[in-house]
This record gives C-alpha cells, structure tokens and sequence, in this order.
C-alpha cells in the first residue's frame, strides 16, 4: 500500500466542473468571505449620530450580514439609504428576531401535521392543515401561551430597549446591545468560544432564518390555496400532478377528519403508481 502511495502521481487530474459544480463552489466561496467579513467585526455597538450611506456601507460596518449572492445585503426599497446606526441595528434585531420566530413555525407546521390526532394531544381533536390548528385548540392552551409569549417579550425589552420616557426618541436599542443577543444559552452552547465561532454561527442563524421566513409563507399560501396537509399534498403531486392532487382537495377539503382523508388518499394514489409501474 506504501509502495503504491509513493508512485501516486503529483498532479491530480479532476474532471472538468460541471456548471451546478461550478455555481455551488461560487456559492460556497462567497459565503465563506461573508461569513469572514462578518467574524472581523465582532461585536458591535452603535455610533450616536452615525449613518451609512447604503446597505452595502452597513453590511461592510458588521450591522448587516451579507451572504451569497448578494455578500454586500439587498436592499430593493432603499430603507438604508442614509440611514442612522441605531436605526440599522433596529432593523437587524428584527430580522433576527423574524427569523427565529419563522423557523419555529417551519418546524411547527411539520411536526404539527405529523402529530395531529394523536391521542396525547388535545384528545386527538386537532386535524385539517395548520393553518386551522389554532382555532381548534382550547381557551386554555392560549391564554398559557399568551403568558410565555408575555415574559418571553417582558424580558427582550427590558435586555435590548431603552427606556422610552427617558430616550431621545422611540423604538432605539440600548447602545451597548447586540441585535440578537438576549443572554440566553441554557446549553452553554457558547461557552469558551472565540468571536470567530460566534460570528459564524450568528451568520448561520441569520441565513436559515431567513430561508425559513420565505419558507414559512409558502407553506401558509399553499394551504390557503389548496385547503391541504403539506406533505400528503406534496407526494401525491409529485406521483400524480395536478389532476391527482385536484382530486385529492375536492375529496378531502372540508372532511371530518381531513388529515386520515389525505393520508388515506395519498396511500391510494402511490398504490396506484405502485400498480402501474410493475
């Protein structure tokens, strides 16, 4: 084995990039610079009095974390034009408070369907898409949920704003905060990491959050649109197209048990690919 890694020649001979090849290295490598340009920066605090010109002036200061395709932010509508640090800060707070919000609902959406009319929940009550979850669920779980979701954002205004009566105006961030940054890591997750560590994983959260954000919305307009459960609704279009998947909304739109209806209706249409195929 020696023998034969020692003849091995120098040059390795790869085959010619194909353009997807080709495009995910692009990809790869601007996220790579972003995720650098990012870690340099560290924490940052913001400025009294100091503005940027443009996004890409935010994005190169570390208040914005730009990312392939476009390392140096978007900004389609102008709000960074000219625009003061605190505010900037403001704006990245929101988006990362967005974007986790948007990836627990990802998330819900999926395991919520998975789950629904289990007995251990709700008394196996709860069926249909996720979008009419909620107005199957009792009084009770709400105002339990309205008192979390009350401490959860008690706390974030407290950690991150400033007092409003003794502010210059309204809505601004504490000038020693991070946008994002609530003190919470019951994992010690963070712990003995250096800001290069943190700084990527900060970029991460960012871009997932933001994949989630686009993510969410076209799983709430797809069963706006089609009255359906995600991912039963998925498979059968993907064996049977359009006609198998309109099928399947006149029959299971408005059921008693709309979940088993399209589970049972997906069962039946791959049973009936299954057929066809042998």
């Amino acid at each position: 084995a020696m023998r034969r890694l020692l003849t091995l020649p120098h040059t390795l001979h790869l085959p010619h990039p194909t353009p997807f090849n080709f495009t995910m290295s692009c990809v790869c490598s601007m996220n790579i610079v972003a995720a650098a340009k990012v870690a340099v920066t560290g924490k940052t605090k913001s400025t009294a009095g100091k503005k940027y010109a443009d996004i890409k002036a935010a994005t190169q200061a570390g208040i914005v974390a730009g990312c392939a395709p476009f390392p140096e932010g978007v900004d389609f509508f102008g709000f960074y034009n000219g625009i003061d640090e605190k505010e900037a800060q403001r704006y990245a707070d929101v988006e990362i408070t967005h974007g986790r919000i948007a990836m627990l609902a990802s998330l819900g959406f999926l395991v919520g369907e998975q789950v629904e009319g289990s007995a251990f929940l709700f008394d196996a009550n709860i069926t249909g898409p996720a979008i009419d979850h909620f107005q199957q669920v009792p009084g009770t779980f709400w105002g339990l949920l309205g008192a979390v979701i009350f401490t959860i954002e008690a706390n974030r205004v407290q950690t991150a704003w400033q007092n409003p009566f003794e502010a210059d105006k309204l809505f601004l961030l504490k000038d020693d905060y991070t946008p994002g940054d609530y003190n919470f890591d019951p994992l010690k997750l963070s712990a003995g990491k250096d800001d290069v560590w943190l700084n990527d994983m900060k970029l991460k959260e960012v871009n997932n959050g933001r994949v989630a954000m686009v993510a969410i919305s076209g799983m709430v307009a797809q069963e706006l649109v089609n009255g359906l459960n995600l991912i039963p609704a998925d498979e059968v279009l993907e064996m049977g197209k359009a006609g198998a998947l309109e099928a399947m909304e006149a029959q299971c739109t408005g059921a008693t048990n709309e979940a088993a209806c399209a589970k049972a209706f997906e069962a039946a249409e791959r049973a009936a690919v299954f057929a066809a195929n042998m």
